[in-house]
């Protein structure tokens, strides 16, 4: 079931998600967005697909966040394809966290919007936080745990597949993408665009579908995506 929206969606308190660092509210800020808070709570499965600055991760996130404040889920599990990387990981300094780090750090920037150092210190020590590329979720079952794929476009279909059957009782899942920055080669297929060509049509899983009149960063990146498109 694709969703989209078009008007912007006026900031209300219905549309609160959760209080963050230091009292900071954090809404569903578009109409694409409080569509994605929608259907996190009618779904399992949810496809976010936009451009950059839409809010589709930063929203998934905080959804993981109030999911675990309110004892929903045990775990969030967040990950993306270190697809930049390739064989060059073993090339980089450090140990495999040091490697990897980068490539995840958007993830981090959220959480830290969401969550106190100490508290989110703790989450990721004692396993309630996980991080991680997408090469290490092979051979899990996640249950009780909100899990975000991020940066999905630049998955294979095969690997997109590892991923979703992951799912496990008392989880959702949530995949986020922009078709706009593939970085794998052309020969190859992205796995979120075959994903969402084999879904559209299965009401139990929610595509919503973002533009650029849900950008949230500076004004000037709505003119810079418009004319990128």
């Amino acid at each position: 079931m694709i969703l989209r929206g078009d008007k912007p969606q006026e900031q209300a308190t219905d549309n609160l998600i959760l209080h963050g660092v230091n009292g900071k509210s954090i809404y569903a800020r578009s109409t694409n967005q409080k569509a994605l808070v929608q259907a996190y709570e009618k779904n399992d499965l949810l496809f976010a697909v936009g451009p950059a600055g839409s809010g589709k991760t930063y929203t998934a996130i905080a959804l993981a966040v109030r999911a675990l404040k309110n004892k929903e889920v045990r775990r969030i599990i967040l990950s993306r394809p270190a697809v930049e990387a390739g064989e060059k990981l073993g090339f980089l300094p450090g140990d495999m966290k040091e490697k990897i780090d980068p490539y995840l750090q958007p993830l981090y920037d959220a959480l830290q919007d969401m969550i106190p150092a100490a508290k989110l210190t703790e989450y990721m020590e004692k396993g309630v936080i996980q991080i991680a590329p997408l090469a290490f979720m092979r051979g899990r079952t996640l249950s009780d745990a909100v899990v975000i794929l991020d940066e999905a476009q630049n998955t294979t279909a095969l690997q997109l597949k590892m991923f979703l059957i992951r799912l496990g009782f008392g989880s959702k899942m949530v995949v986020t993408g922009d078709m706009t920055q593939i970085d794998l080669p052309p020969t190859q297929k992205s796995g979120l665009r075959d994903a969402m060509e084999r879904f559209k049509y299965i009401k139990e899983i929610s595509i919503i579908e973002f533009n650029e009149k849900d950008i949230v960063r500076h004004p000037l990146v709505k003119q810079i995506v418009a004319a990128y498109k």
